[in-house]
């Protein structure tokens, strides 16, 4: 075991990978402060990373947490009650309830929608700036594309579009100047699902949110049996609308981001891509394998005393799962820092593992498989303007992703 690591002041922000390599080779697990100054444990070995993301002791239930502990975000109650915050069978509830939206089948009918906005957003760079220009590709084309996926599936009023992306950056970064701005955000998003929610029970629509709202209004007794059935409480709804939306924009757009970072710095492999696009599927598990938006999973409490690595962490402490390290392990993946599109990224756990596995993991793959796909079709010549050591990254543990990627093509 290793102690007093203060993950924000070693360098996590600014060189995550040759911070988690040096900490696995020092021990399996850490005893670091957290984003928050409280203490937390940190594991980084693949093995054992796998292992406490499956295990049933290690809880996402706040109320397991002891006081004065690192949770994570500070949300009211009606926006709190999300899958990121409940242990079966409450979880497995909600998962059944939407889980039949987000699968591979269904997500797949969305191919042609998700095709058609990377076409719109790629004609306005040609109708900026003719056959030749440059961009922002974060503010042109990565961070509307999910958006607009995902509004058009709950059904989110074109207006209020770009507001949610605002107030998404303000909850992943905030702003230490600013310490009012995520408050701020929190209760604009609380009133925005608030009047949602009203609208659309008064006027339903063919959309995603509008079902949820059928099935929590539509009988049967509130919360979970022992199986995990029953419906969803109005925190629930509201809740599983914000998640909805959180994660399927803010992890989508960084994983869009660094993927076409990653094609940009290695010209080989951008060009045996370009050569043969039936690959891109298999190159996005390489993708979030390397440079995923996740550095960390959702903190968890073990429930009782746990054993983890050569450590055993006691009741109610935080412990963090390091994603990124894992799957930079190079005792699970042969020359791990190396980008590679050829390799068997098998068993990655940059999506989790276990029932907690993301739930949005079929869209985020089809969208950022869509979006690269439209980009080497139609910009042959996009390449990054300026040094790469001059580009800034988001000031953040919960997502990492560039604030802006400048290209021509």
């Amino acid at each position: 075991m290793s102690t007093d690591q203060d993950l924000l002041t070693d360098g996590l922000l600014t060189h995550p990978y040759a911070v988690y390599d040096r900490l696995r080779d020092t021990a399996r697990v850490h005893r670091v402060t957290g984003p928050d100054g409280s203490p937390a444990w940190l594991v980084t070995r693949y093995d054992d990373v796998r292992e406490a993301l499956a295990d049933p002791l290690l809880s996402l239930d706040k109320r397991h947490a002891l006081p004065g502990g690192y949770k994570g975000f500070a949300l009211p109650p009606a926006l709190d009650a999300n899958l990121l915050n409940m242990d079966p069978p409450d979880h497995t509830r909600i998962r059944r309830l939407v889980g039949r939206a987000f699968t591979t089948r269904r997500v797949e009918q969305l191919r042609a929608p998700i095709r058609r906005t990377a076409d719109q957003l790629l004609d306005a760079l040609g109708t900026n700036g003719g056959p030749h220009g440059s961009t922002d590709l974060i503010a042109a084309y990565a961070a509307p594309l999910p958006i607009t996926v995902i509004c058009d599936l709950l059904g989110v009023p074109h207006g209020h579009r770009r507001d949610f992306r605002a107030w998404t950056d303000v909850l992943v970064a905030p702003d230490p100047a600013r310490p009012q701005a995520a408050k701020e955000a929190v209760v604009a998003m609380l009133g925005f699902f608030t009047q949602l929610l009203a609208d659309k029970r008064k006027e339903p629509a063919d959309d995603l949110l509008s079902d949820l709202i059928a099935v929590r209004d539509e009988g049967g007794p509130e919360g979970s049996d022992s199986a995990g059935n029953g419906r969803l409480t109005e925190d629930e709804l509201m809740s599983l609308a914000f998640l909805i939306l959180f994660a399927g924009y803010e992890n989508t757009v960084q994983l869009i981001g660094t993927a076409v970072l990653a094609l940009l710095q290695h010209p080989d492999q951008l060009a045996a891509l370009r050569a043969d696009p039936s690959r891109l599927p298999a190159a996005v598990e390489e993708f979030v394998r390397y440079d995923g938006p996740a550095l960390l999973a959702i903190r968890r409490f073990p429930r009782e005393d746990v054993t983890i690595g050569d450590v055993t962490v006691p009741a109610g402490e935080t412990v963090l799962l390091s994603l990124a390290a894992a799957n930079r392990d190079p005792r699970r993946f042969p020359d791990a820092d190396r980008f590679d599109l050829g390799r068997d990224t098998g068993g990655h756990l940059a999506l989790g593992h276990g029932v907690h596995y993301c739930l949005g993991a079929p869209l985020a793959r089809l969208e950022t498989e869509i979006a690269l796909a439209a980009l080497l079709e139609r910009l042959p010549d996009l390449k990054l303007d300026g040094d790469p050591g001059d580009l800034r990254w988001r000031p953040s543990l919960r997502a990492r992703g560039l604030l802006t990627l400048p290209v021509t093509y």
